[in-house]
C-alpha cells in the first residue's frame, strides 16, 4: 500500500468499521443503493470511459460502473483491506473482468496523470484529511474534461437520520467530529464549490436528491445493525451499562414508526455534486 496520510481513518477502516462493513455489505448497500441511478446517471459512464470509484469500500457501484464502461474499466480506490476483499469476492462471483480494486489514500495516491474519464464517489469523500489536496490530486488524475460526480450527506437536521440519530444525543458524550472531516462536512454547498475551484475543477454543481435506505428486516433488526455500527458502537463503550440499556430502548422507539411491510425505511438525503477537470 502507498503512502497513508489519513491515518486515523485508515486505522478505523482496517479495524472493527471496516470489518462490520465488509461483513453486512448487503445490508449497507441496502442503505445507499438507492443513490446510486442519480449517481451513475450524473457520471455519464460511456463505452471505453475509464472510471475511478474513490473510498469503493465494498465494490457495489464500481461494479455497476464497470458494466457500463463496456470496453472501458473501472477501478476501485479505499483504504480498507477488509472491504476490498470483500469486493474482489464480488466481483470474481458476478464475472466481472473489466474492474479492478486498490488499496490507497486518494489524497496521495500515485494516479498516472490524466490516467481517468470519470471519478465518482458514493458517500466515501467526506473524511479527507486535506480535502482541497485529495481533489487536485484527483482533478490530476482525469483527463482535460474529464467528470467528477459524487453523494455527500446533507446536513442531518430534519430528516429520518436526524430524528433516529438525534434521539440517542442525549446519551452519549461526544457529539462527534467538529473539525470539518466527518460524515456531514460537504454538507454546506458553499463549501463544496469552495473546497472543488480551489483544487482546480471548472463546472461545480450540487444538488439535492433523496432516497429510502432499508436499515433491517424489523424494528429489532435495524437496532441491532445500528448498535453494531462503528461510531454508536465506540460511543456505547464510552458509557456505563446502564445509559447503555436506555439507549438501546431509545433507538428502538425511534425507529419503530419507520417500521413497514418491507422492513425500516428510512428517507436519506444527499449533495448530488458534479464538477469537470478543466480543458487544457
Amino acid at each position: 500500500m502507498t503512502e497513508i496520510v489519513n491515518t486515523a481513518q485508515a486505522e478505523a477502516w482496517n479495524g472493527y468499521e471496516g470489518a462490520h462493513w465488509a461483513e453486512h455489505d448487503g445490508r449497507y448497500d441496502a442503505v445507499n443503493s438507492g443513490f446510486n441511478e442519480p449517481l451513475l446517471t450524473a457520471a455519464d459512464i460511456r463505452d471505453g470511459d475509464r472510471v475511478l470509484d474513490i473510498g469503493c469500500g465494498n465494490g457495489q457501484l464500481t461494479r455497476l460502473a464497470a458494466a457500463r464502461a463496456g470496453s472501458g474499466s473501472a477501478t476501485g480506490l479505499d483504504l480498507s483491506g477488509p472491504m476490498l476483499a470483500r469486493a474482489r469476492d464480488r466481483a470474481r462471483a458476478e464475472g466481472i473482468a473489466n474492474v479492478s480494486f486498490r488499496q490507497g489514500d486518494a489524497q496521495v495516491h500515485p494516479f498516472p496523470a490524466a490516467a481517468f474519464d470519470v471519478a465518482m464517489s458514493r458517500f466515501g469523500i467526506m473524511f479527507f484529511a486535506d480535502p482541497v489536496a485529495a481533489f487536485a490530486n484527483i482533478v490530476r488524475a482525469l483527463r482535460p474534461g474529464g467528470r467528477l460526480a459524487f453523494v455527500a450527506m446533507t446536513a442531518l437536521a430534519g430528516t429520518d437520520l436526524g430524528t433516529v440519530f438525534g434521539s440517542l444525543a442525549a446519551h452519549f458524550p461526544y457529539a462527534g467530529p467538529q473539525d470539518g472531516h466527518g460524515p456531514t462536512s460537504f454538507s454546506d454547498p458553499g463549501r463544496v464549490r469552495e473546497v472543488l475551484s480551489a483544487a482546480g475543477f471548472d463546472d461545480i454543481g450540487c444538488a439535492r436528491v433523496e432516497a429510502d435506505g432499508i436499515w433491517g428486516r424489523d424494528t429489532a433488526d435495524a437496532a441491532e445493525f445500528l448498535l453494531g455500527w462503528g461510531p454508536i458502537r465506540h460511543q456505547l463503550s464510552l458509557v456505563d451499562p446502564a445509559v447503555e440499556v436506555d439507549a438501546r430502548q431509545t433507538l428502538l422507539d425511534a425507529l419503530r414508526p419507520f417500521d413497514g411491510p418491507d422492513g425500516v425505511r428510512l428517507r436519506g438525503t444527499a449533495w448530488l455534486v458534479t464538477a469537470s477537470a478543466p480543458l487544457l
